[in-house]
């Protein structure tokens, strides 16, 4: 497996919500969520219309860790959610196959991610991209890695800085200024 990227730079982020809304509105609805919560694929995906319609918060067990998440829906994230589940019923997943009723698959989700991202120029996407970019812009903008640490579930505020990538670019800007 390959390591994924955050999505560091904000416009990057407009392209990419563009190039997914051009296929299909739940496609750029799957990336607004994960970025905008930090989840992990495998909980987004199992998340359906009762889960965030009309709620103040996301609360969920987390497949991985079997622990319970509790994470607030802001303002902005709430009118996405009332306009992306007008239509839909308390039951349906967020994230339904076009074939059917069950959500999409976590390598389809990687597919869908990977297309938009070739054609606004990224590369190092995944899905983990959509929690990694959430920590990196959670962390720019609070400089908090403790409560992100908490919010990750991580076992330190080290692997927290790894894993949103800013050890790299720590690093990377000291060999920038580096020369002998």
């Amino acid at each position: 497996m390959n390591t994924v990227q955050p999505i560091r730079d904000k416009c990057l982020i407009a392209a990419m919500k563009s190039e997914l809304q051009k296929k299909h509105r739940r496609n750029a609805f799957l990336f607004a969520l994960g970025i905008n919560t930090g989840l992990r694929i495998s909980d987004l995906l199992r998340l359906q219309v009762k889960d965030v319609r009309d709620k103040s918060h996301i609360i969920i067990k987390e497949k991985k860790t079997q622990k319970n998440k509790r994470f607030k829906i802001n303002e902005n994230l709430r009118f996405l959610i009332l306009a992306y589940t007008e239509s839909m019923q308390e039951n349906e997943y967020l994230f339904k196959s076009l074939r059917g009723t069950s959500p999409i698959k976590r390598v389809q989700a990687w597919k869908i991610l990977n297309e938009a991202a070739k054609e606004v120029g990224l590369s190092e996407i995944g899905t983990h991209t959509l929690r990694k970019t959430f920590g990196y812009h959670f962390y720019q903008k609070t400089k908090d890695v403790a409560l992100l640490q908490e919010i990750f579930n991580h076992s330190s505020p080290s692997v927290t800085m790894r894993y949103i990538g800013i050890n790299q670019d720590i690093m990377d800007s000291a060999i920038d200024g580096f020369t002998l």
